[in-house]
Formats: C-alpha cells, structure tokens, sequence
C-alpha cells in the first residue's frame, strides 16, 4: 500500500471508532512508524511502504479505535518544548498544565536557589521542566505510585536534570522546608469521571484523576499540612479546574495564606490558583 492509502485508511477506521481528532491521530501514528515528515508525503503520497510497517499501523489503528490514547501507543507527549515519556502508568501531560509551570518559572525568576517540591509528580513534567527552564537549588518530586516514579526519573534522565524523586503519600515521605510546593493533584470529583471521554476514564490512572467526592480532598489535605514544609513567605501553587478556583482560594484563605491569586489558560478558564504562607510577625518588647 502507499503511503496515502495507509494514511485514508486509518482515518476511516478511527473516524468509525468515535475518534474526534481522527485525520491528526492516523497521520501522527503513520508518521510515528514510519518516520515519513509531512513535507516527504506532500512531495510523493504514492510512496509504497514496507509491509511490516503497514502491519504495524494497521495495529495502532485498531489499538487508537479502541480509545486507547495516542500517547501510551507512542509512548510520548510534547510539554513545555520538552518530550516526555508516558505510559498508562502517569497522567499524559496537557497543555493547560504549562500555566502552572509558566507562574511558579515568574517566582522562581526572583528566589535565588530556590527549594521546590512538586507533589504528586506523575510523570515528572512540572519538575522537569522548572529544572530544566530556570536554575534553583534544590527539585524535588513526589508521587504515591512507585511506577510512575519509575517514569518519572527516566524523564530526568532522558532531560539531563537533578531532581530527587521520593515515593510518598503526598507528605508523609518529605522532609525539610521548601521556598515553593507545586501540585497538579486529582481534582475530578468522583462523580464526574464516568462522563469523561473513554481515552482517560478507561486508561488513564484512576488515582491521578480521583479527587474524592468534592473534587477538593487532595487541595484541603495539601494546604492543611504545608504549613510545616514552606517556609514564611514560600508560594503554594496548584493546577486547578476550570470551577474551583473560588473554593481552593477559599481554602488557602481559611488556612491565613495571603497574596491570593487565581491564574487563567491560554483558553481564557481559571487554571492556576496560588497563595503565599504567611509571615508571622513578631513583636519586639523594650
């Protein structure tokens, strides 16, 4: 078969299967076993291709017409610039992610050797990428599954970065004081996932999604315990959903962390939700 009709094919597989990015989704698994650009294709779509990679597509396709996500069947996912390595272990990086990224890089670009911990890490996009953006002294991650960790220190491998990656409970496993805590933690209240799109309720990890019944036990449960790991002044940021910013500001407030701010996506929707620990004023007596 040429390459246009490998290409024809799969769309038509995915386009039946419910796929909605069907045409984007065939090219990127074509290109992805054959390593065909889409310059190469435009100049000669009648290429013939080899017969094991045409078995091979035709394999991705019927594994994406099943909803399993493109990236755990190439094992990638772009962020921040970066490439990082995913599998059905730890959440697939998004896009709207990288605004927390962008607003702790803004803090970090005014603390000198700053020590930041990254709670429920995943695959260890947020550290990773803060590591390899702007310079700090100390990265720290942390995930309560052991192999997403696993993922996680083959992307600072793979990124050639120092970060120390700890197995914990979000903090039961953590010691010392850190400038900056940042979390991407489950906030998908329980009630919601059934109505997700197939390709995350069914592959992606129910413990990196789950966020209880309100969608705010991991936010209530960080900002209740952080106090004892910032240090006075140090930033707490959070990814959140686009409806919970007034009530993990409402938390942070609750708690006497002040500067409160609510950060928007690129899509205009709230995403972003941070609070400085407060400083405790002393009084001086004569």
């Amino acid at each position: 078969m040429t390459i246009q009709e490998i290409w024809d094919k799969g769309k038509d597989i995915l386009q039946a299967a419910g796929v909605l990015e069907y045409k984007e989704d065939a090219w990127l698994l074509l290109s992805y076993v054959t390593g065909v650009s889409k310059a190469i294709f435009l100049c000669n779509r009648n290429m013939p291709i080899p017969k094991e990679q045409e078995a091979y597509c035709n394999q991705l396709f019927v594994e994406r017409a099943k909803r399993i996500p493109l990236q755990y069947l190439t094992g990638e996912q772009g962020f921040m610039g970066l490439i990082f390595q995913v599998n059905p272990h730890v959440l697939i990086p998004r896009q709207d992610t990288e605004s927390l990224v962008e607003e702790a890089g803004k803090i970090l670009k005014e603390k000198q050797n700053a020590r930041v911990l990254d709670l429920c890490t995943g695959s260890g996009c947020i550290i990773i990428s803060l590591a390899c953006l702007y310079k700090f002294g100390l990265a720290v991650g942390a995930d309560i599954s052991g192999e997403a960790l696993k993922v996680a220190r083959e992307n600072a491998k793979r990124h050639k970065v120092d970060v120390s990656f700890i197995q914990s409970d979000l903090f039961t496993g953590i010691s010392g004081k850190f400038d900056i805590i940042i979390s991407n933690p489950p906030y998908i209240r329980t009630g919601v996932i059934a109505s997700l799109e197939p390709e995350v309720r069914e592959y992606e990890p129910i413990l990196a999604l789950n966020g209880k019944e309100d969608g705010l036990y991991f936010y209530q449960n960080i900002i209740k315990q952080a106090e004892e790991y910032l240090v006075p002044g140090g930033d707490l940021l959070f990814e959140i959903g686009y409806d919970q910013g007034e009530q993990v500001s409402g938390l942070l407030a609750s708690y006497g962390y002040t500067d409160i701010k609510i950060k928007k996506d690129l899509a205009g929707l709230n995403r972003v939700c941070m609070g400085k620990r407060k400083v405790e004023k002393r009084c001086l007596i004569n």
